[in-house]
């Protein structure tokens, strides 16, 4: 396994390059879902635009002011952190790099570098203003339609997402997190459907701001969400963080398969569990799983890639807003229920039946899934 690109690299180029230590392979694939989902999102909304389905909202920008000294300093920050912190790992050693956690929650960092990319960034900023200056100000009206907003879009996913996903993490293992809660501080170990649940709650607040119509904004993010998904268990997968399945020590019915698509044990994972791996002399990421186990974030990968495909192939067939986004509530939610089966997790007492928190919301999604197909197709009878 890969638990950052460092070891990616140097199992499969044969380079050495200690500034990879930093590229969480899981942060990887999750930054690569975002951006993939963003490019779908907005082909799907300029999509609806051009069919008339979605609308512009009209802005007043000031637009020839100077750089103002508040969006100067900001920008100069902005480049600090970048050049202290991220550049400066091309300069230092790999003693200082090879835990990046460490390094970035400490004060180790390159003056020259964060100084220089935060000059950079407010001298950029100051000519861009420069070239738009007006001895007279002038304040305009323009038309933003909402794949114009879909970097806004992102960053609340994004936000909200990784929020979510964080503290229902910390609800689904809390013994854990009050025995040690400097732990749950990592980016590894993030619950989807808390970021699902939370990211769907703020863009409903940001479509009710902007006059964006919520049902043709979900089922333009639908495929988007769908894919992402699959990507980032990819990262799960590929960094080994836990999201695996419970012991398989069975043989491998499927000889046309490689071994580890039917029992893995995860070395160098960067969760660092099991048992040390001989001959192992990194600073980190020594461990591999005692007993092999069930991939099931590969499953669930490839799974969720065949439902991309599915309701990719059907979105411009289906006319009622809303159903596309219902459609992937259900295939979402029954993926999950069925891959808990053979799932790693914490199981609580509901009403007498021992349930993991991830069956339990899926069951949600199942139900909420059913009931908005319903309510859609109820309504458009009505209406016709």
């Amino acid at each position: 396994m890969y638990p950052n690109l460092y070891y990616a690299f140097k199992d499969l180029f044969g380079v050495e390059w200690p500034v990879l230590h930093f590229i969480n392979s899981f942060g990887f694939f999750v930054a690569l879902a975002f951006l993939l989902g963003a490019t779908i999102l907005a082909a799907e909304l300029k999509r609806k635009s051009k069919e008339g389905l979605l609308h512009p909202t009209e802005v007043q920008i000031i637009v020839g002011k100077p750089a103002s000294f508040s969006d100067l300093a900001l920008n100069f920050l902005l480049g600090f952190l970048l050049g202290f912190k991220i550049i400066a790992l091309f300069f230092l050693g790999e003693q200082i790099t090879a835990d990046p956690q460490a390094f970035i929650f400490s004060t180790q960092g390159s003056w020259l570098a964060g100084l220089g990319m935060g000059f950079l960034f407010a001298g950029l900023h100051w000519w861009e203003k420069k070239k738009q200056f007006l001895l007279k100000p002038e304040i305009r009206k323009i038309r933003i339609w909402p794949q114009d907003r879909v970097g806004e879009i992102t960053v609340f996913a994004l936000v909200f997402g990784l929020l979510g996903a964080k503290l229902f993490d910390i609800f689904e293992n809390w013994n854990d997190f009050i025995n040690n809660p400097a732990q749950f501080l990592s980016p590894s170990g993030l619950t989807f459907y808390g970021g699902l649940i939370c990211a769907t709650l703020a863009i409903w607040w940001y479509s009710k701001k902007h006059q964006i119509g919520f049902w043709h904004l979900n089922d333009a993010a639908a495929p988007a969400l769908m894919l992402a998904y699959a990507l980032g268990r990819i990262g799960c997968h590929v960094s080994g963080d836990g999201d695996w399945g419970i012991d398989n020590l069975s043989l491998n019915p499927f000889t046309w398969l490689p071994d580890w698509v039917w029992a893995y044990n995860y070395p160098h994972n960067v969760n660092e569990m099991g048992v040390q791996i001989q001959g192992c002399t990194d600073l980190k990421y020594c461990y591999q799983l005692a007993n092999p186990v069930f991939p099931t974030a590969f499953y669930e990968a490839i799974i969720c890639t065949l439902f991309f495909l599915l309701l990719w192939s059907i979105r411009k067939k289906v006319k009622i807003p809303g159903t596309i986004f219902a459609f992937y509530l259900v295939l979402n939610g029954l993926e999950r229920f069925i891959i808990e089966k053979i799932r790693v997790n914490s199981k609580f007492n509901f009403l007498g039946i021992q349930i993991t928190q991830a069956e339990f919301i899926s069951a949600i999604l199942i139900t909420c899934g059913f009931v908005l197909l319903y309510f859609l197709r109820k309504k458009t009878t009505k209406l016709g």
